[in-house]
């Protein structure tokens, strides 16, 4: 869980002038402050972020769409696998083959999703030389569209397996793994999900761009707030959120969760603990008892304290529970506030930003509108919600609420294509069982790409 050991803040001359940068550049400007120019040069930089950034299907990427009542949506689905996740994923994707080209070295990630990481990580490394990706996603835990955006592709680069279980199931053998330190060093194992600083650091942008967008910071003097609804799972993208408050962009930050609703109880009673199991809705993506990020929020939170968090951290994984300290809790409820929303209310508020706008709302995205029909506006103060994954991602939702959406060709074609994937059964040692199939499969890569080169040399 790496994090910058310092966070720049910028002034507020320096956000007024970044008001006009396209997304794109927007990108390139987070990315500069974090990556030396003795990693990437500059120009490099711009090119491997233009390029990953090219195949959106919008011009500008990412968009803000202004419905009526002040409901604005900052949609950032518009990537190969639909979901917010392309964003993120494109670029680091480019960073990683950058060095790895580099330094002629190959890479095994090893990704563990609750439906969207999964599709992204495996289109964008499709095909890439010197990087495999083995993906373990949740069986019927997924819509069919994100399992098709991972089951589909034939790469011989690409490994997917479905495993008997909830995400967070998936989490526990996966973190075996990257805690066997001979494995990770002599296979080059390496993760794609938010763990990784980059995946976080490229979502900072999307913040800095709805706030750019719509707080209208112009005149001198002190900068409008901005409140920024999110909805949450593993708390990767409201991380990023706290971030970029941190480095100067006044934003008010709002946590929506389902009924897996740990953030909120957290945020709001101090009591950060696990419940029984992952309860399955409509908004499968987050899905989420164990946020993980909230450890990259503690550190911050409590100015780098890293023997506190760590106690925290460890008591959590031990025990699956953790009270937070009052000061802490005080702490935590000025970064973000929260709410929960329960499938009734994701298919009222889908059914009614439809029958008041003509405008389809996917149930995560959903999650977080709910916050406009429940909680009144400050005025003076503009809202943007975060759309985190397309409608046509999640047609039973959609069709749930009594809607329609139209699926873009390239989801249509998903279904004329073959599979392949291996299943990952529900044992009495399941984690030991799951643990020794993704060990054997990151070893396999490593024996069969050295034999290959072999061969080639």
């Amino acid at each position: 869980m790496f994090l910058p050991e310092a966070v720049p803040v910028l002034s507020p001359d320096t956000i007024r002038s970044w008001k006009d940068l396209s997304y794109t550049q927007l990108v390139v400007e987070v990315c500069s402050l974090f990556i030396p120019t003795q990693l990437i040069p500059r120009r490099d930089l711009e090119v491997l972020v233009g390029e990953a950034l090219s195949s959106f299907s919008v011009p500008e990427v990412v968009r803000v769409v202004r419905l009526k009542e002040g409901l604005s949506v900052l949609e950032l689905f518009h990537g190969q696998t639909l979901a917010f996740k392309d964003l993120a994923m494109t670029c680091t994707v480019r960073f990683l083959s950058y060095f790895l080209q580099k330094d002629n070295l190959r890479a095994t990630v090893l990704v563990g999703t609750s439906g969207d990481t999964g599709g992204s990580a495996v289109q964008s490394a499709r095909g890439l030389r010197g990087v495999d990706v083995v993906v373990v996603y949740p069986r019927g835990r997924v819509t069919p569209v994100q399992e098709k955006h991972m089951i589909t592709c034939l790469q011989d680069n690409i490994h997917a397996f479905a495993a008997d279980g909830s995400s967070d199931d998936i989490d526990r053998p996966l973190r075996r793994l990257f805690a066997d330190p001979r494995l990770v060093e002599s296979h080059g194992l390496m993760s794609l999900n938010s763990v990784n600083w980059s995946r976080v650091m490229i979502q900072l942008a999307h913040f800095m761009y709805a706030y750019l967008q719509l707080s209208g910071a112009e005149a001198d003097g002190a900068l409008p707030e901005v409140e920024v609804v999110v909805p949450s799972g593993g708390a990767g993208n409201i991380t990023a959120g706290f971030i970029v408050k941190l480095m100067g962009f006044p934003l008010r930050l709002v946590a929506m969760v389902n009924a897996n609703d740990i953030l909120h109880r957290t945020v709001t009673t101090g009591d950060f603990s696990m419940a029984p199991g992952v309860i399955q809705t409509l908004a499968p993506a987050i899905d989420i008892q164990d946020p993980y990020n909230m450890e990259r929020v503690f550190w911050l939170m409590l100015n780098r304290d890293g023997e506190t968090v760590k106690n925290m951290m460890e008591e959590f994984q031990r025990s699956h529970k953790f009270s937070l300290p009052e000061k802490h809790h005080q702490l935590l409820s000025q970064v973000f506030s929260t709410g929960a929303v329960s499938d009734e209310g994701i298919l009222d508020t889908m059914r009614r930003c439809w029958q008041e706008n003509h405008y389809v709302l996917c149930p995560h995205t959903a999650v977080a509108v709910w916050h406009h029909y429940h909680c009144p506006h400050s005025p003076g103060i503009s809202r943007c919600y975060i759309a985190t994954a397309s409608p046509a991602k999640f047609q039973a939702a959609v069709q749930r609420a009594g809607l329609t959406c139209d699926q873009p060709e390239a989801v249509q074609a998903l279904d004329s294509l073959p599979t392949r994937y291996q299943n990952l059964e529900r044992s009495l040692d399941w984690c030991k069982d799951w643990e020794d199939r993704l060990r054997e499969k990151i070893q396999w890569i490593s024996s069969s790409r050295k034999d290959a080169d072999t061969y080639k040399h």
